[in-house]
């Protein structure tokens, strides 16, 4: 008993000691969006979370699995229609990624020659980019116009600019953000040799991969053509009740999926094997 009470004491005591020595703060991990999250982000859908995109695709799958299964009394055939249309949201926003990532890619050459016409003419850095909002390319105006009302509003030009990058989630984007904040932060009078050598770098870069993607859409449309081709004649067979049955069966069910992992397999083969590198963005 002597020897617990020692032990007690002795922990309350050194307890007391600790007390006396401030406790070191953690710093918070900054959560990184997932891979969801960034491609709505990159796709510049504002009003959509990742789990309204999941929750829409499952729901849309579940309808056309139930409708497909309803008027061809064939359930395999309608689970494979309705696991084709719950890729259906994700895929719209994939094409929108690209689609918006294309257009930027063209815009940056002349955002790049409006902030060096607006530096050259005398203008802050953050003026100059407010200024892209009403003289800059029209799509890009927006996010520009938001940019100045971040800047206004709190007068820290490092807070909107990473605003900005989260608006713009492009990797062009942030490298144009890092340079003007450099040079806001060091100085130097550089800037306007720098953006001319970057903007005559992604023209050309820009001609490049154009010329790139137009070839390689041949082998894609081919190939999604190759994949579709199937599955549209078994779309046709479904007006015939003798088809459905024989699918309806475990013989069918199976030939089914065989067919359907296939067409996966391969069409996620081909756009590995295709696909163009992508950019990351290491300064985002």
């Amino acid at each position: 008993m002597a020897a617990v009470l020692g032990l007690l004491g002795g922990i309350g005591l050194f307890l007391v000691w600790w007390s006396f020595w401030p406790m070191p703060r953690r710093r918070p991990r900054p959560q990184r969006p997932g891979r969801l999250a960034v491609l709505i982000q990159q796709a510049g859908i504002q009003r959509v979370t990742p789990l309204g995109l999941v929750l829409s695709s499952a729901g849309l799958g579940l309808f056309v699995a139930l409708l497909f299964a309803v008027v061809t009394g064939a359930a395999p055939v309608g689970l494979c229609f309705g696991l084709f249309a719950a890729m259906l949201p994700l895929s719209l926003v994939k094409w929108q990624a690209a689609r918006r990532a294309a257009v930027l890619r063209e815009l940056w050459p002349d955002v790049v020659d409006h902030l060096r016409s607006a530096i050259r003419a005398g203008l802050s850095l953050p003026e100059a980019l407010i200024q892209l909002g009403y003289k800059g390319p029209e799509q890009l105006r927006e996010v520009f116009l938001d940019f100045g009302a971040d800047y206004r509003s709190g007068g820290s030009f490092g807070i909107a600019l990473d605003r900005l990058k989260d608006r713009l989630a492009d990797p062009v984007a942030d490298r144009i953000v890092e340079a003007l904040r450099l040079t806001r932060e060091v100085g130097g009078s550089d800037l306007g040799r720098l953006l001319g050598t970057l903007g005559e770098f992604l023209r050309e870069s820009a001609r490049t991969r154009a010329e790139l993607e137009a070839r390689q859409s041949w082998t894609v449309n081919a190939a999604r053509l190759a994949v579709a081709a199937p599955w549209a004649v078994l779309l046709l067979m479904s007006t015939r009740p003798e088809a459905m049955a024989a699918y309806a069966s475990a013989t069918g069910m199976a030939v089914l999926v065989v067919g359907l992992a296939v067409s996966l397999f391969c069409y996620r083969l081909m756009l590995r094997i295709g696909a163009l590198p992508q950019e990351g963005r290491v300064l985002g």
